[in-house]
């Protein structure tokens, strides 16, 4: 009988693509584990033991980060991703939304760090986690207008494997 994925911890997050009104992206450059010193989307994890649905924790992660309110309605889910072994830490089942009302101005620095707006060019040059800049980026470049569901095998020291579950297109929501 084979191993399966090894016995870690289950984590549910989101991460919220926020703009501003030139369609430049919000990056946090975080101060905390995971992803030190790189700069991606801000998010966290669900509130499991309220029973917080991912929409409701993008919507509460994006007013403790930025101090922006918006509303569910303001949200697209536009990815599920499925992380097995991810840093050899955990596994993580990450919801991806884009939000289509822009950000009129930078948020403050809060402790997990401080925001700046990128275009999506800069980002090729930008210190961002390897895995966001292999399964994030790209989805968020093909899929941000539909929906993509795909699991990802990032068992440390073997290649990166991704397996697309689902996906649809969807008319521009921009």
């Amino acid at each position: 009988m084979s191993a399966g994925p090894a016995a870690l911890p289950f984590k549910i997050s989101v991460l919220v693509f926020l703009r501003d009104e030139s369609g430049r992206l919000l990056l946090l450059q975080r101060t905390k584990a995971p992803n030190i010193g790189c700069w991606s989307p801000p998010g966290g994890k669900l509130e499991m033991a309220t029973g917080e649905s991912p929409f409701e924790c993008a919507v509460r992660e994006t007013k403790e980060e930025t101090g922006v309110d918006i509303a569910t309605s303001d949200l697209h889910l536009f990815g599920m991703v499925s992380e097995k072994g991810y840093e050899g830490q955990a596994h993580w089942l990450m919801f991806l939304f884009d939000c289509r009302r822009p950000l009129r101005g930078l948020p403050p620095t809060i402790d997990e760090g401080r925001f700046a707006f990128f275009t999506r060019a800069e980002l090729a040059t930008t210190q961002v986690p390897e895995t966001d800049r292999t399964l994030i980026w790209p989805v968020w470049d093909e899929h941000r207008r539909g929906f993509v569901a795909y699991r990802a095998e990032c068992d440390p020291g073997a290649p990166l494997r991704m397996t697309v579950e689902e996906t649809q297109a969807r008319p521009n929501l921009d």
